[in-house]
């Protein structure tokens, strides 16, 4: 049988790799149910609708200039094709899926020019079982980056074998590319200025001579820098603001300490992601490159360059911006890693005591370096892969203790690598895919995983069932405008407009939604209750999606959606709400604390119906919530810890005003009830879903 696998040539097996991916990513992609990335995954969705439409780029329909735009124009054809959004959703989700699999091709050619055509293969399977490859279900640029930053790895290595005017042209035109995919790419640019000075110190090569042949590429770039320099100048314009959206970047109070500080974690990090054994192959792989080939030294050069290089652009940014270590930017240098890792097997395994012994135990010890308690939090979801298993191990470490359990972990590969015995190496490269396998599914699946992320993000923004139902209860070419307080999640805004093509423009009360996308402020008028613009004109939409704090005094009820306290209006003049008051409730969310008021001004009566639910994660026993008007019981319910409650409650005006006072019989802080597993100190009482008022 081993024979006739040989036999099957290579081409044939990487079709496989491919197909095997695509299928798998594309099948796990449909347990996504909505985007949690945001606002990214908005922005990227609605410049491919506005592709789609017309070829503009559009965020909001203003438009959007500075964002990628290669991953918005590989996505638009789901956007043209399907006019449901959720069915778009899916497409683009299988667009990834195909994307990101298609990495395998130029991992494997950027392996074969140091590797031989069976390991090569390994070397492809490896690319495309990153646990990153979950991003396939996001609708974030990475699923193209990715495959085109490796094809641009591999032509830098073309070049740093022979520097041909068509392999440089080549490199060029790639980077140009990848930087109109993410703006990151720039890091590029100096990985190419230093990967010839590095391949001279990697080969014992004259520098000078080695240098020579990339004369015109440095002037090249050299030449096109000064240019946009000149050409910024002229314009009274900085070269920052070349980027667009992304402008504010080059204006960072960026300090070298903090940057340097930053570089060390991310550098650690990738250690970390990629299970030890491959950062100390590579160590050993580039320290030995002049021994192992000229092949071998082109290979590490241009490793060692885009590694260095984005990682300090990455590690800059995080010290200002982001504040977190940025994985989803970085792990696109993980193939050099890997591709070191098989050719320290093929080339016998070589453990100079010294430098091997160095290597192990610093790539060992190296994860350490990270601030876990800093880093172990909601953004590392999104953005920090490899410390999502620790997290979902509290409870269980070793000695109850993060740095004991990375060390012993990191303990266990070193021993891996510097013991297991030579004929036995091809072993380590699939001990990496086992551990790839692992972390992959906590990712995926696990209590914190995107699955999961996925699910809670619709859970609090969309709770109707269908995700484009308000696109179902208006006409085609209606338009829907939301109203947003700051009462319901950012993600009422987010996910509706994700889903439905009708909604827009966002209007806000107080506070624009995260993200600085356009919206416009309105107000309320204290006395009448007329909600205006900020000119004093009056709001006139002919649909409008309000929560409850806003209710229209003369309207029709379209839909709604009573999950979340949401409804969907028809009106028939400029909007006019009694002025409607909810204290007690945390901001953005529906938690309440020990006692909720709702308040309603210029009260003509009726009723007011209030959806509560409790939370079996914190209570195990019932819970009573208790309405009062005026001081006297109006109405009580008894929740069970899974149940749920409505309370219909009669309106009394008093002296104009109708008042009612929820009291919840019992509170809990999440941080006492869990050990400390969540960092919740606040006091929570029950959910408060909806407040309607009819009359």
């Amino acid at each position: 049988m081993v024979d006739r696998a040989r036999r099957v040539p290579a081409w044939a097996w990487l079709t496989v790799i491919v197909l095997a991916s695509f299928l798998l990513r594309a099948w796990l992609a449909r347990g996504m149910l909505a985007p949690f990335i945001m606002v990214d995954e908005l922005i990227y969705s609605e410049l491919a609708r506005s592709i789609a439409a017309d070829g503009a780029l559009r965020v909001r329909d203003v438009p959007a200039a500075g964002f990628s735009v290669v991953y918005p124009l590989l996505i638009s054809p789901a956007y043209a094709v399907f006019d449901n959004l959720p069915a778009a959703y899916a497409a683009v989700k299988t667009l990834n899926a195909l994307f990101m699999s298609l990495a395998a091709v130029p991992a494997y050619f950027l392996a074969r020019r140091v590797l031989t055509p069976p390991l090569s293969l390994v070397a492809s399977l490896l690319a495309v079982a990153l646990p990153s490859l979950v991003y396939t279900g996001t609708v974030m640029t990475e699923n193209v980056f990715y495959p085109l930053f490796l094809t641009t790895a591999l032509v830098l290595v073309l070049v740093l074998e022979r520097p041909t005017p068509a392999r440089q042209a080549v490199l060029l035109g790639l980077v140009v590319l990848a930087f109109g995919t993410r703006v990151q790419a720039v890091a590029i640019v100096p990985a190419i200025l230093a990967a010839p000075l590095l391949l001279a110190v990697l080969q014992g090569r004259p520098l000078r001579a080695t240098l020579r042949p990339f004369r015109a590429l440095y002037a090249v770039i050299l030449g096109a820098g000064l240019l946009v320099l000149a050409a910024q100048s002229a314009r009274g314009r900085s070269v920052s603001d070349l980027v667009g959206a992304y402008s504010v970047v080059g204006e960072g109070d960026y300090e070298p300490a903090e940057v340097a500080r930053f570089f060390l974690y991310h550098v650690a990090e990738l250690d970390l992601y990629l299970g030890v054994l491959p950062f100390a192959a590579f160590v050993i792989v580039a320290a030995l490159a002049r021994r192992l080939g000229p092949s071998v030294g082109a290979f590490a050069a241009a490793g060692i360059a885009l590694s260095v290089s984005l990682l300090l652009v990455v590690a800059a940014f995080a010290s200002v911006f982001a504040n977190r270590i940025q994985e989803r930017n970085t792990f696109v240098v993980a193939p050099f890693f890997l591709i070191g890792l098989l050719v320290w097997v093929e080339r016998a395994a070589p453990r100079p005591p010294a430098l091997a012994g160095a290597a192990a135990i610093g790539t060992a010890l190296l994860p350490l370096a990270i601030p876990f308690d800093r880093f172990i939090e909601t953004g590392a979801i999104s953005d920090t892969l490899a410390v999502l298993p620790i997290w979902a191990a509290f409870g269980s470490l070793l000695f109850d203790s993060i740095d004991a359990t990375v060390l012993a972990g990191g303990a266990l590969a070193a021993a891996l690598f510097l013991l297991v015995p030579r004929r036995y190496a091809l072993a380590l490269p699939l001990v990496t895919l086992a551990f790839f396998a692992a972390m992959s599914h906590n990712v995926w699946v696990g209590e914190r995983g995107f699955k999961q992320a996925s699910g809670g993000a619709l859970f609090q923004g969309i709770r109707t069932g269908d995700r484009d139902w308000i696109d179902d209860a208006v006409p085609d070419g209606a338009k829907v405008a939301i109203v947003w307080t700051g009462v319901s999640d950012r993600f009422v805004v987010n996910q509706n407009e994700f889903f439905n093509r009708s909604v827009g423009p966002i209007y806000y009360v107080g506070g624009p939604t995260p993200g600085g996308l356009a919206e416009t402020e309105v107000r309320i008028d204290e006395d009448g209750g007329a909600v205006r613009l900020a000119g004093n004109d009056a709001l006139d939409e002919r649909y409008v999606l309000l929560d409850g704090t806003i209710s229209p005094d003369r309207g029709v009820e379209v839909a709604r959606d009573p999950g979340l306290g949401l409804t969907l209006w028809r009106l028939d003049e400029p909007l006019v709400s009694s002025q409607t008051e909810i204290a007690g409730l945390y901001p953005n969310d529906t938690w309440s604390g020990k006692r909720v008021t709702f308040t309603r001004r210029n009260c003509r009566g009726g009723t007011l119906s209030v959806a509560i639910t409790s939370d079996p994660a914190l209570f195990d026993q019932p819970q009573t919530v208790t309405a009062r008007i005026a001081g006297r019981v109006a109405k009580r319910a008894r929740i069970a810890p899974a149940g749920k409650a409505l309370l219909h409650v009669p309106l009394r005006p008093q002296n104009g005003d109708c008042r009612v006072v929820f009291d919840v019989s019992e509170t809990k802080v999440p941080a006492e009830m869990t050990n400390g597993t969540s960092t919740d100190t606040r006091e929570l009482g029950a959910h408060f879903n909806d407040f309607h008022v009819t009359r």
